[in-house]
């Protein structure tokens, strides 16, 4: 499989543009779960182009994003380069170059997949105040339900490069019992939608590292296949794309809060 960290460095734009943000309800299940009554600090692990960041950042946490591929992470310091509450940092989730104990909360988002997830668990535990959370967010594209949902199903099996390798690695279940241990872990689902015309249908399906790019033998075809599937289906001129937003988080099973156990500046 291409190296992870370079699998997006050519669909930067269409990333930014077409990947979906997710539900605000995250958020706020995660300053219930986690206990939480004021700011924490958050390190973002595979933090991308920042969409993850967002709605941490507007509820006045402080957010840490490593990223190791530059295009992203520059995206990333364009988006939210007016956030005196985010730090780009140029690292990878298993070596991110934060303090030890200095974070309350090691969240992956659409990234967990790519990672080495004994070293991630092991650089988490590092990083982690005592009381601290780890959390693991993807928005999972749901393949079947519609005759749109059924159609693009089978485009990406049809032209996807390594669809089928990448899809089998989403939410595994032994990566995420090595992830979070002994201690165990909770489950959260939220429904989540975005709604295209055909030109943000086009860039979805680009901005996907599986997809056929310019220059691939099956790149036109893939087009024209899903050009004859948004014809064959949308209603009102635009087609759903569907998520379940499954939020995975460490269970609350120690008695001191993250907030009082200050540890040390994250950068120091």
């Amino acid at each position: 499989m291409p190296n992870p960290t370079q699998r997006f460095s050519n669909r930067v734009a269409d990333y930014v543009r077409y990947r979906p943000d997710y539900p605000p309800a995250v958020v706020d299940t995660l300053r219930q779960h986690c206990g939480w009554t004021g700011p924490v600090d958050i390190a973002d692990l595979g933090s991308g182009t920042g969409l993850s960041a967002l709605g941490f950042l507007d509820a006045g946490h402080r957010v840490y994003g490593v990223e190791p591929n530059a295009e992203m992470r520059q995206a990333a310091e364009a988006l939210l380069s007016s956030r005196q509450n985010f730090t780009s940092i140029d690292g990878r989730a298993e070596a991110t170059s934060l303090a030890d104990h200095s974070v309350n909360l090691v969240i992956a988002a659409q990234a967990f997949h790519w990672f080495d997830v004994a070293a991630v668990a092991a650089e988490s535990e590092r990083i982690l105040r005592p009381g601290g959370y780890r959390a693991v967010l993807w928005n999972l594209r749901r393949t079947t339900g519609s005759d749109f949902l059924d159609g693009y199903e089978a485009l990406l099996q049809r032209f996807g490069t390594d669809y089928a390798a990448v899809s089998e690695r989403y939410a595994d279940s032994q990566a995420l019992a090595l992830y979070f241990g002994e201690d165990g872990h909770d489950e959260y689902r939220f429904d989540h939608a975005q709604h295209f015309d055909f030109e943000g249908l086009r860039g979805r399906l680009l901005s996907s590292s599986y997809a056929p790019a310019p220059g691939h033998s099956q790149h036109l075809p893939m087009l024209d296949a899903l050009q004859a599937l948004f014809d064959a289906t949308p209603a009102n001129g635009k087609v759903a794309f569907e998520y379940d937003t499954c939020l995975y988080v460490s269970t609350p099973c120690r008695a001191s809060s993250a907030l009082q156990q200050p540890g040390t500046p994250p950068l120091s």
